[in-house]
């Protein structure tokens, strides 16, 4: 065992011991965590529209700060931008994680002197957790990847900005960075299909122990290496065993990239956003995980929580309830709320979140609030045209690499339907016996949909496929193509599949 796989397991063990404080105690977690927030930012110009100096209790600031999304906490947002001090809080950002907005344009989410050490740790602290529940530790003397954005930032009103993972790409700890791959100049290409060709070139004949990032942009990374070997990427990487990733649910995708792999490797699932790091699996590394991942009560974040049923439901003029950690419950669809030491206040990322473990508290990712499909009042979410499809493959040689579901309120002839857009790498002997199979296991997920169908309100599911690649042109001609940019899983409307239709 190396010296730095014995500095590692020693480590992994502090870190441990100190995750397992604040986990003993979440509720007085997130109240000191609530008082601090509010004790800093109570002279800022958002604490002082708010009264934050009179607040005394959580009730006090739900009463004060409504939930916001970034159109609406933009005007304060612009201030900052425009290179005021102390609005949101207190001095000013270190950099701003640029994003893209459906409906903003470009979105300037603050980093600060306090938040950013947190993506930092929470990443690291995965790692560890790994390490210390398995005890493996070989890894940490291979390469490592994450397939990231540029580091290249640009720079306004003195404040650095530029996507998450290039701005993260700056705080790669010395003790990792003879480790970590692509270089430098590699992970600066602007476009991603040449920036995957270079990195393929760069790491074909290296020790990769590690590789992470989202895996819909990993599957291309993986399918290039596969063609320029002309065998597995486990048999070209034989110390690959630790996939990291997030952004999107791994379960569609892991038939297909075992079979890329050519056996099972480990597995750690993230969630992280430019607005914060908020869980990260630690249990079950080998497995398919359905325990969720442990929610992060100490890391500057105040969490909030709306029953996603509830959210729009503003007929009698009130705001819906907003529950706190102590309240949650299990399986419930919740829309993630938070506040945080970036200054984002009672902020709603979009997300949606079901808890798995009330001791500790443990998320999955159900969806986003704004994708889903209630064309006829069915309200699909993320989660059930993900577990229906993959239960729909299980015990099959079907492998799908992309998906996307959207409404067809008004066909040629018949019903009305669900068409799901696939792009298939090995396809189903039959189409409709698939198509099927996935209507059936939707059916048992959500009673609005079954009652839909029985009520020939809505006909079975249609399977329209997608030629190779299709969604990565898809990605490509409107200037989403890499980094951390996602296939949205569902769409309320025809924007998405109009396009690949006429593709």
């Amino acid at each position: 065992m190396s010296v730095k796989s014995i500095a590692a397991k020693i480590f992994a063990q502090i870190i441990h011991a100190k995750t397992q404080k604040w986990v003993r105690h979440p509720i007085e977690t997130q109240r000191t965590v609530f008082e601090n927030l509010l004790a800093t930012a109570k002279e800022t110009q958002f604490g002082k529209d708010h009264n934050f100096a009179k607040i005394k209790s959580y009730e006090d600031f739900a009463k004060q700060v409504p939930i916001r999304d970034y159109e609406e906490l933009r005007p304060y947002v612009d201030r900052v931008v425009k290179g005021e001090s102390d609005i949101l809080w207190k001095g000013k950002p270190l950099y701003f994680a640029k994003t893209s907005g459906t409906t903003s344009g470009a979105k300037y989410i603050p980093l600060t002197k306090e938040s950013m050490p947190f993506h930092i740790e929470a990443a690291r602290n995965a790692i560890l957790g790994y390490i210390h529940e398995t005890g493996k530790t070989d890894f940490v003397d291979g390469k490592m990847i994450f397939l990231q954005g540029s580091p290249i930032l640009e720079e306004k009103k003195g404040i650095k900005l530029g996507r998450l993972s290039g701005i993260v790409a700056h705080f790669v700890p010395k003790y990792l960075q003879k480790n970590r791959m692509p270089s430098w100049a590699t992970n600066c290409i602007e476009d991603w299909e040449t920036k995957v060709d270079a990195i393929v070139e760069e790491t074909f004949n290296k020790n990769m122990t590690v590789i992470s990032g989202i895996p819909s942009w990993v599957q291309m990374y993986f399918e290039k290496l596969e063609q320029k070997g002309n065998k597995p990427v486990g048999e070209i990487f034989k110390n690959f065993n630790l996939f990291i990733y997030g952004g999107v649910n791994y379960e569609p995708y892991r038939a297909k990239f075992e079979n890329l792999i050519g056996r099972k490797v480990d597995s750690i699932e993230l969630f992280p956003a430019s607005e914060g790091f908020f869980a990260y699996q630690s249990r079950n590394f080998g497995s398919k995980n359905e325990e969720g991942m442990l929610l992060l009560l100490n890391s500057g974040i105040f969490y909030e929580f709306v029953k996603s049923s509830e959210f729009f439901n503003d007929s009698e003029g009130t705001a819906p309830k907003r529950y706190t950690i102590g309240e949650v419950e299990l399986n419930v669809n919740y829309v993630l709320i938070i506040s945080t030491n970036a200054g984002l206040w009672a902020y709603n990322i979009g997300d949606t979140v079901q808890f798995t473990s009330l001791k500790p508290y443990r998320v999955i990712v159900s969806g986003r609030i704004k994708h889903y499909i209630s064309a006829f009042g069915e309200h699909v979410i993320g989660k059930e045209v993900e577990h229906a499809l993959k239960e729909a493959m299980e015990d099959s040689n079907i492998r799908v690499n992309e998906f996307t579901v959207a409404p067809q309120i008004a066909p040629e002839s018949g019903l009305p339907f669900h068409e799901w857009f696939i792009e298939f790498e090995n396809e189903p002997e039959n189409l409709n016996d698939f198509a099927l199979k996935i209507d059936a296991a939707m059916r048992k997920q959500n009673a609005y949909y079954d009652d839909l169908i029985v009520g020939k309100v809505l006909r079975t599911l249609v399977i329209s496929k997608v030629q190779k690649n299709g969604f990565q042109e898809y990605m490509k001609s409107i200037g989403k193509l890499g980094g951390q940019n996602k296939i949205p899983r569902l769409s309320n409307d025809r924007k998405i599949a109009d396009l690949l239709l006429r593709k």
